[in-house]
């Protein structure tokens, strides 16, 4: 009978070399290269822990803490297998930056998402949960995302999202099912992100700029608020670091 063959995330960690230590107690993880170099620009010292495909993740210093950015993905299989390698590499504090379509007319774009919550509608959480799981963001490191939102006064929104694979099967009639079981926005990471946070008993949170409306059918990638809320989303998320260690 064949064994089957099954690589853990940590053995994944042996293969890249990662070894106790190199990582941060906290890691932002946004989704492209251009992002993270955009956390990078406020840590001190980065020293590069690994590359693996076209991903890449840097630690060094902010502020006296020890912080772990990387491109950790833009969907959800990706993201996953990142989150996998930051858990088991002891980050204990996991904030998604990413972006997203809100589901409220009221939402704008260049508004942020602090997501409490995911409503799963990827391919990826299956393997990991049964259809009753609940995946919830930290309640901690949620709240110092809001209050680092409100001290650099910025506009935001907390709630449920959903996630999905399917980005262009974002049709009137599912739309709006999501919409009505309470989801206000839309991306396609932080249901995998999150998930595994929870079941590697790691805090994770997850904070977006929103890029879209997809009820309004706003587009804002033309659109300079949405470029402002890139930049804002990081500026939350340390913020957020330095409110948690009191700094």
């Amino acid at each position: 009978m064949k064994k089957d063959i099954h690589l853990t995330a940590k053995e994944l960690l042996y293969m890249l070399q990662i070894k106790p230590g190199d990582f941060g107690k906290y890691a932002i993880v946004p989704g492209p290269a251009d992002r993270r170099d955009a956390v990078l620009k406020h840590i001190k010292n980065p020293v590069r822990n690994f590359s693996f495909m076209e991903y890449t993740f840097y630690s060094g210093d902010f502020n006296g803490t020890k912080v772990t950015t990387g491109n950790g993905g833009r969907y959800s299989a990706d993201s996953a297998i990142s989150a996998e390698i930051l858990c088991n590499g002891g980050v204990e504090n996991l904030i998604r930056c990413g972006s997203s379509g809100a589901l409220k007319e009221d939402i704008q774009v260049g508004d942020l998402i602090i997501v409490t919550s995911v409503i799963r509608g990827e391919g990826v959480t299956p393997y990991y949960v049964k259809d009753d799981f609940k995946t919830v963001a930290d309640p901690k490191l949620t709240n110092a995302l809001a209050s680092a939102a409100e001290k650099l006064g910025l506009r935001y929104h907390k709630g449920p999202i959903w996630t999905t694979d399917a980005l262009l099967r974002e049709t009137r009639e599912i739309v709006e099912k999501y919409a009505s079981l309470g989801a206000i926005a839309v991306d396609m990471v932080s249901s995998s992100f999150l998930t595994i946070a929870q079941l590697s008993n790691c805090k994770g949170a997850a904070i977006t700029a929103v890029s879209d409306n997809v009820i309004t059918g706003e587009m804002g990638f033309t659109n300079m608020n949405y470029y402002e809320a890139e930049q804002n989303i990081i500026k939350v998320s340390l913020e957020a670091i330095k409110l948690l260690e009191n700094k």
